[in-house]
């Protein structure tokens, strides 16, 4: 304890200073009270760090009782960048293969890495899991604009539902919309009931009009009524609309559709002879709606395709 006296004399009053001077009247009261129990207590300071300090004094003076300089964050072992680049492109290259994998073929590169530092490296970058690693390819080629023949995008839609349930697209709200009517059922006092339903093959917003016929001017109505005044307020045209050869969409010049498109300005097109595919953009939106409401069960896709055939083969 002899060198207290040296050790007060010191000018620096720094932080670790200040904290090293603390420490050091923790031992000074240990000595006047002869009780190191009483000291740690009066000072908050438990007896195992008391002895710890007291030997880093006795050892190295004054400076013993600083904190230690925070160890740099750098290691002679640290993995090299390019390394670390290597084995992030090697986890995309492959994202099913595991670390065990990935070690043996960096070695057969000449680049000796432990499987357990490939997983921590991976873990760092977000990639520790199979799952975390699809991810990221995919989020890596999706920001890649990828160019296919022709006879490819034919054959992705043949394959792909969200392409094979799409068969009518256009490219603005209001350029296309397609009209159906579909028989709901009998209510008792009503008699039979149907929707006249129209939708927007741009974004398949439908609109829907329930009633006892199927005549012309029930189909007007819900043109009429709710479709052409939506897209007015929103300042959108109209320009033609898609129909079967119903007898409430098609007939004579006098026909009240035809006369209605005609004195708004409305292009009628109507869908090929025995290509139910055409008329698939309205029947989606009506199956949901009678499986919803209805109580009734939406046919899956291999049905619907089946029915499509038979259609066809009629």
């Amino acid at each position: 304890m002899g060198q207290s006296s040296t050790a007060k004399k010191g000018s620096a009053r720094d932080a670790a200073s200040k904290v090293a001077q603390q420490r050091l009247s923790v031992l000074e009261l240990a000595r006047e009270l002869g009780n190191v129990a009483e000291a740690c207590r009066q000072r908050g300071m438990d007896r195992t760090s008391f002895y710890e300090w007291k030997r880093r004094f006795q050892t190295q003076g004054f400076d013993g009782l600083k904190d230690l300089p925070p160890i740099h964050k750098s290691h002679p072992q640290t993995t090299p960048p390019e390394v670390v680049e290597k084995i992030r492109d090697l986890a995309l290259a492959h994202p099913a293969y595991g670390c065990n994998r990935h070690e043996a073929m960096l070695a057969l590169e000449g680049i000796r890495v432990s499987s357990i530092t490939i997983q921590k490296l991976l873990n760092d970058h977000g990639l520790g899991t199979k799952i975390d690693r699809w991810l990221a390819l995919e989020a890596k080629n999706a920001e890649k604009a990828i160019e296919i023949t022709p006879e490819q995008a034919a054959f992705l839609e043949k394959l792909n539902p969200c392409f094979r349930e799409r068969h009518v697209e256009s490219a603005a709200p209001g350029e296309l919309l397609s009209a159906d009517t579909f028989f709901v059922g009998s209510l008792k006092g009503v008699g039979r009931v149907y929707l006249h339903a129209v939708v927007d093959t741009y974004g398949s917003y439908a609109f829907g009009f329930l009633h006892v016929s199927k005549q012309p001017e029930a189909a007007v109505a819900v043109l009429h009524n709710d479709v052409l005044p939506f897209y007015r307020n929103l300042d959108l045209p109209v320009k033609a609309v898609l129909t079967d050869n119903g007898r409430e969409f098609c007939g004579t010049d006098r026909h009240s559709y035809e006369l209605y498109l005609d004195l708004n300005g409305i292009e009628h097109r109507r869908t090929k002879v025995r290509t139910p595919k055409t008329t698939d953009e309205i029947e989606q939106p009506f199956s949901s709606l009678s499986c919803y409401f209805l109580g009734r069960r939406r046919p899956r896709g291999t049905e619907r395709s089946k029915r499509c055939e038979l259609r066809r083969a009629a």
